[in-house]
């Protein structure tokens, strides 16, 4: 049976890891396209780079001659875009940046293969974010799109041109609307990992204080690992289609850092309100700050997703809850400690 050809955009990233691990498990020959730079990003998918089904390429999405000449040299069955900037505060800062990547981007992914003469599937990675300020108490693929940063509006305008590319030319084009998914593979200047690798060394005496910014903010958090799994299944289908991945379950970024914190046998007392809110440690310490800095120009209250779809078409189910990810991030972040 022949082998199906993937090329995978973000390859670099969190979920560019745990597709690649799948896809290679399927039997995939994989080709996943990075930006070349003066730093070697590849260390999350160092264990795939001497494996012959697994193939790495310089590409950059912002590049439509690049796009196009990957795609036409590697005759791909399906196409999975994970690129993006991908840090919401860091897109008030990068406006233009983040547009050309998000959204731009896309466009010349689908340009490409709405020009290619071999059908390809086309997965696009949405996000919970294009949601915003929302008044529903779950989101699903019905909710309004009402995003509250560059980065959620340049990911609207990515989901909603894979719609008209679907529906205009006939492309087997799916968005997946994925609600926040973190995992040991997690970078450095997300706020589960933050959080996570900030009170472990805090608990061994490598660091002093955690910094956060808005500790109410309401997130609904799954491991990533069961997320590409639903982005798998999602190309699967007969029929190109949107879905909401999510948990439908929310928490408080404090409620994150008292789980992480229970699970390290860390005792944190809160005291103060706003910004003058604080996480005192049992020696009297304070450990825990709030800095206006890290809060952003246009706060998101809450984010919960409603996966119902993707349940029953897709049968999709999840295997890990939240303390089982947190538990696995904080394994990781004491091997990295060299922390028995």
């Amino acid at each position: 049976m022949k082998k199906k050809i993937a090329i995978i955009f973000g390859v670099t990233g969190q979920d560019g890891f745990y597709l690649s691990k799948l896809l290679l498990k399927k039997n995939y020959i994989v080709h996943g396209i990075k930006r070349r730079s003066s730093s070697v990003p590849t260390k999350r998918i160092e264990k795939f780079l001497n494996q012959k089904n697994f193939i790495v390429h310089y590409g950059d999405i912002t590049d439509t001659s690049s796009i196009q000449n990957l795609i036409s040299s590697i005759n791909p069955d399906e196409i999975y875009n994970l690129a993006a900037q991908s840090h919401v505060g860091v897109s008030f800062f990068t406006p233009l940046f983040t547009a050309n990547v998000n959204a731009i981007g896309v466009l010349a992914i689908l340009e490409a293969i709405k020009n290619h003469k071999k059908r390809i599937k086309f997965y696009q990675a949405g996000t919970s974010e294009m949601f915003g300020k929302t008044k529903d108490k779950f989101q699903s693929e019905k909710t309004n799109f009402n995003p509250q940063s560059p980065y959620g509006t340049a990911k609207v305008f990515a989901h909603q041109i894979t719609q008209n590319y679907r529906d205009a030319y006939n492309i087997f084009a799916a968005n997946g609307i994925l609600f926040n998914h973190e995992s040991p593979m997690r970078g450095d200047n997300f706020v589960t990992k933050k959080i996570v690798s900030s009170l472990t060394k805090i608990k061994y005496g490598k660091q002093k204080k955690l910094v956060l910014g808005n500790l109410y903010a309401k997130r609904d958090w799954g491991h990533a690992s069961d997320y590409v799994e639903a982005i798998y299944k999602i190309l699967q289908q007969k029929t190109p289609d949107d879905y909401v991945i999510a948990t439908g379950k929310d928490y408080t970024i404090k409620e994150f850092v008292n789980k992480t914190a229970k699970i390290l046998n860390l005792n944190i007392n809160w005291k103060g309100k706003g910004l003058k809110e604080i996480g005192i440690d049992n020696k009297g310490k304070t450990i825990i700050i709030v800095d206006k800095k890290y809060f952003r120009p246009l706060e998101v209250d809450y984010l919960k997703g409603n996966a119902s779809k993707a349940k029953k078409i897709l049968k999709w189910k999840m295997k890990n809850n939240l303390n089982d990810l947190i538990k696995e991030m904080i394994k990781h972040e004491l091997n990295e400690l060299k922390i028995n």
